[in-house]
């Protein structure tokens, strides 16, 4: 049987109408309390932190490790961190990394085979996750792209059991945004800035007027576990009138987005514009954007040997539409410029997606456009060709 939902084969998510009964308080302290009993739990707690001069998603062991007082901001091609005088854990809008990479893991031996005697021997090769992970702090657009990648990865005729190992064990805990970088556009995806479902805890982080707060509701049945384990107080109208204004905000805040309407049909009608020739002549085709996409799930397969020749791996790893290999059958590359090659990603990302899996195949969470190195962005690429004209640099 074909997998479906994971959401639904792992657990029982609650539908219906959510009321104020239905949320609670957490107090910052209880933010550690909430990583130690996930760790208890078996789980591996993984969340943001500071490294490098950026918010990564990495372990948490304590509340310590969450960058608490620090801020993002970003536009194309410029990131940088900032101080906030808050306190606020979550405070960033978006890590330059997604949760795929725990997800669809970047690297993964699939098998590896040694030699004794004259024969070579298989090797136990089982790729499964050696511990459960629970990802804290996972945006709305992330939860969108987990799903989409659901779709392609799980709910299709053939299965990816890497995924579904690492997928099927994983605990969410969502943070709402309140605010919004300058490349987001998820609101215009319809993918956010509110966690609509997918996540087994739901919270939106409260500061201002002297308190700080964590308005949370399970999303879960064994969400509704965890919070039972945690010391909560009741929440109020107030608390929940000043959440749904801090997600309204981060959705009027936002300066970028895409105009859905028969999109399919302008990439499709608007193959040899001569946009591509602009937007070609400033790629570099370096794959950041792949990269960092966290729906992008194309993947390529290389075996190594030993130099004694006595032992085997087959590795796969992430692959890239922009890499002149990628397309390389018989006699060359299908595509063999930038133009066609980003014509390809996009009109793949934004159109034939929909066709293959029902979807688009971006969230809006502006990655692309904040991780590429000469600033192109793929709102302003979408209403270049839907204008007929050729706009100037974003």
């Amino acid at each position: 049987m074909v997998a479906e939902s994971v959401l639904a084969a792992r657990e029982k998510s609650w539908n219906g109408a959510v009321s104020l009964e239905d949320y609670a308080l957490l107090a910052p302290s209880e933010i550690g309390s909430l990583i130690s009993t996930l760790a208890r739990e078996g789980y591996a707690v993984l969340g943001p932190t500071v490294r490098d001069g950026a918010v990564v998603y990495g372990p948490i062991d304590c509340v310590q490790d969450l960058p608490q007082g620090w801020s993002d901001e970003q536009a194309p091609e410029k990131y940088r961190l900032k101080p906030r005088n808050d306190g606020a854990f979550f405070g960033y809008v978006n890590s330059p990394q997604s949760w795929k990479k725990f997800l669809h893991p970047p690297e993964v031996r699939l098998w590896a085979a040694e030699r004794h005697g004259s024969s070579f021997h298989i090797l136990n090769n089982d790729a499964k996750p050696e511990k459960r992970k629970a990802f804290l702090g996972v945006r709305a657009c992330e939860l969108a792209a987990m799903r989409i990648q659901d779709r392609v990865l799980l709910e299709d005729r053939y299965r990816d059991p890497i995924y579904e190992a690492h997928r099927r064990s994983a605990f969410l805990i969502a943070v709402q945004c309140t605010e919004a970088a300058s490349t987001c556009f998820c609101a215009s995806m319809g993918t956010g800035p509110a966690a609509s479902e997918g996540a087994d805890l739901v919270m939106t982080e409260l500061t201002g007027g002297g308190s700080h707060r964590f308005l949370v509701r399970a999303g879960t049945e064994r969400g509704s576990e965890l919070l039972g384990k945690l010391r909560t107080t009741a929440a109020t109208e107030a608390d929940l009138r000043q959440a749904e204004a801090g997600v309204q905000a981060a959705a009027d805040g936002q300066v970028r987005s895409i105009d859905q309407a028969g999109i399919q049909e302008l990439l499709y009608q608007n193959f040899e514009h001569p946009r591509w020739e602009h937007v070609a002549a400033r790629c570099l085709s370096c794959t950041n954007c792949t990269m960092v996409c966290p729906t992008c799930f194309c993947t390529t397969v290389e075996d190594t040997s030993s130099v004694a020749g006595d032992r085997a791996e087959r590795w796969r790893k992430w692959d890239s539409c922009f890499t002149m290999a990628f397309s390389y059958i018989h006699g060359g590359s299908v595509r063999n410029s930038s133009k066609s090659r980003y014509r390809q990603w996009i009109t793949h990302k934004l159109a034939a997606w929909k066709d293959q899996f029902g979807s688009s195949g971006c969230v809006g969470c502006g990655r692309c456009i904040t991780w590429c190195p000469v600033g192109i962005d793929i709102t302003e690429e979408v209403r270049a060709l839907r204008d007929g004209g050729n706009h100037g640099d974003s």
